[in-house]
């Protein structure tokens, strides 16, 4: 049994979903809007695009006369890109950006670009973590072991009593891990964690590697070619650390916190799950910050990641004003529609989640799973 992937089962959903999605469609046709993000997301690309190629040329251009301002443009060209993650790439792959699927295949190639496959992220993330959101086994994304404890679930190890202390340090590390390690592994195994997917052939690995390709090129060989010094390499791994961490902390507000909830898989029999699809995505999901307009505007709404579990082919512009309707229907279910008012507020409850599983503290975790895992605790 130990090949068998896990699985788990939902039961029908109760009517949440299919209320959400009329009533955004109800929204759509009373603003004569489209879901997808129209002139607003154009200007936007060209904002975050224009930034990362200003910061870039700045970097090439005048990088040698200032390690200061090297710095700085370094960090810039790391901030701009976890932007064009978050705002561009993201709708694209969930074919959010346009009506059109070619338009958004090639923003989607956008994650290729920055560094990571968007062929093995859209069965990462747009299947497995939407579907199985929280679910210990089957959601790759709280899988950090042996480092990092995200589940209660997961095996208690000596080191997590301090994970709240260094897990920032290792988000640092995430970018440089996923994109020459966690893509590389996933494609010769066949599995991203314990699930298989098609690996990619023709086309397909042609762009795979284009994309790891291209990012060398434009990371290192070229600034490599202009400034001919090894402080191209240190340049290149503080702007992966920035990357990493602003990246990770962000993904880590919506799920890794005291209000989300978590549960397991086994392999096996199906694990009959307690709630439908829908109902499991509120309740594994966490909105945050969702006044701070600037903060919305940098993360392409992944504050409002309620929304975008159960709307995720919607761009990200439209989250604020649907995000009243999924709560009221969210009471209305009587499920709760968890909100952190501020960022501050978001990163404490992380830093608090990380800081209670590190101490053998399951938060909201289904005590049915704790058998079912078999948790072993620390020594």
């Amino acid at each position: 049994m130990s090949g068998t992937p896990p699985r788990v089962r939902f039961p029908r959903d109760d009517g949440l979903h299919a209320d959400v999605k009329r009533r955004a469609g109800e929204y759509f046709e009373a603003t004569g809007r489209a879901r997808w993000g129209g002139g607003a997301m154009h200007a936007k690309t060209g904002a975050i695009l224009g930034w990362f190629a200003v910061s870039y040329a700045l970097l090439l251009g005048w990088g040698g006369a200032s390690a200061w301002l090297a710095l700085a443009l370094t960090v810039s060209v790391a901030l701009a890109t976890a932007g064009i993650g978050f705002s561009v790439m993201h709708d694209a792959n969930h074919g959010a950006y346009s009506r059109s699927a070619g338009v958004n295949r090639a923003w989607g190639f956008a994650l290729d670009f920055v560094g990571a496959s968007s062929y093995l992220w859209r069965f990462k993330h747009n299947v497995h973590h939407h579907t199985y959101a929280n679910i210990d086994g089957m959601d790759a994304d709280i899988d950090a072991a042996p480092f990092l404890r995200l589940a209660g679930s997961q095996r208690l190890r000596a080191v997590h009593r301090y994970q709240h202390v260094y897990a920032w340090l290792l988000y640092g590390v995430l970018g440089l891990k996923w994109w020459f390690v966690d893509d590389v592994v996933d494609l010769v195994r066949g599995r991203i964690g314990q699930l298989p997917f098609p690996r990619p052939r023709g086309g397909e690995l042609a762009g795979f590697l284009a994309g790891k390709a291209v990012f060398v090129a434009w990371t290192l060989v070229i600034p490599m070619l202009v400034f001919r010094s090894g402080w191209v390499v240190a340049l290149f791994l503080l702007g992966s650390l920035v990357l990493g961490v602003v990246l990770a902390t962000v993904f880590q507000l919506a799920h890794a916190v005291p209000d989300a909830e978590f549960h397991a898989a086994a392999p096996g029999e199906p694990r009959r799950m307690p709630t439908g699809w829908a109902e499991h995505q509120v309740r594994a999901t966490v909105d945050f910050a969702p006044a701070n307009r600037l903060l919305g505007w940098y993360v392409g709404g992944l504050n409002f990641q309620v929304e975008h579990h159960l709307l995720p082919d919607v761009c990200h512009v439209h989250y604020p004003a649907l995000a009243g309707i999924v709560a009221a229907t969210c009471r209305e279910h009587g499920v709760p529609h968890r909100t952190h008012p501020t960022l501050r507020a978001a990163i404490a409850a992380h830093y608090r989640y990380l800081r209670a599983l590190g101490r053998s503290v399951a938060v909201r975790f289904d005590p049915l799973d704790a058998a079912a895992a078999r948790v072993p605790a620390a020594p």
